[in-house]
Formats: structure tokens, sequence, C-alpha cells
């Protein structure tokens, strides 16, 4: 009596961990995406820069007038650098989430090895999508 007691426990158990992955898995998957393509749009923005900082220098060396826009271009510079830096910190939380959906999808493939292995499956009727 107290195995079965422990079985459906441990089955309970099962299920509701399986339900919060799968809970879990869409919002992981789709926050990946988003932050792929702010990386994308943050690589953009570092070649737009880079694109107009030449652009200033060139400017600059063919200007009749003396105008200083080196202090424009330092600017650009360091607006670029910061882009990079934020470009690396999703790029790190990006790989994190990778791992975390990796993890998350081999654990769903463990619970439902173990799940079928203890005959849970086998005595439900198949769900129809």
């Amino acid at each position: 009596m107290a195995s079965a007691a422990l079985l459906e426990c441990s089955s309970s158990n099962d299920v509701l961990a399986e339900g919060m992955i799968d809970l879990l898995k869409p919002a992981i998957q789709q926050l990946d995406l988003h932050v792929h393509s702010v990386r994308e749009s943050q690589v953009d923005l570092r070649e737009h820069i880079d694109n107009l900082a030449t652009e200033l220098c060139r400017i600059n060396e063919h200007q009749r007038v003396a105008l200083d826009l080196d202090p424009y271009v330092k600017k650009l510079l360091n607006a670029r650098r910061r882009v990079v830096l934020v470009n690396n910190i999703l790029q790190n939380a990006q790989e994190r989430l990778r791992r975390l959906n990796h993890n998350v999808a081999k654990e769903t493939a463990r619970r439902k090895t173990m799940l079928e292995s203890s005959g849970v499956f086998a005595s439900r009727a198949p769900s129809l999508p």
C-alpha cells in the first residue's frame, strides 16, 4: 500500500513537472527568438554607426571650412562601443536561454521515458491534436 501511494505521489509530481515544463518551453523559445532579432538589429546599428563615422571623417578631411567633427566621431564611436557591449550581453543571455531550452527538452524526454516505462501513458487514451 505504501508503494502504491508513493507511486501515485511520484506520478502526480511527474505530471506537475511536465506541465510546468510544457508551460515554460514556449516562453523560452519566444524569448530566444526575440533576443536573436534584437542581436541582428544591434549588428545593423553597429554597421550604420561605422559607416556614419567613416563618412564624417571623409567629410571632415575634404571640408574647406574648418569644422571640427572629431567630437561627433568620438560620440559615435562611444555609441558603437555601447552597442557592442549590449550585443555581448544579449549573446550571453541567448546562450543561457539555449542551454535552458536544451535542459527543458532533455528533462521532458527523460520524464516521458520514465512515465512510459512505468505504464502511465499506456493506460491513457491518445489525445487528439
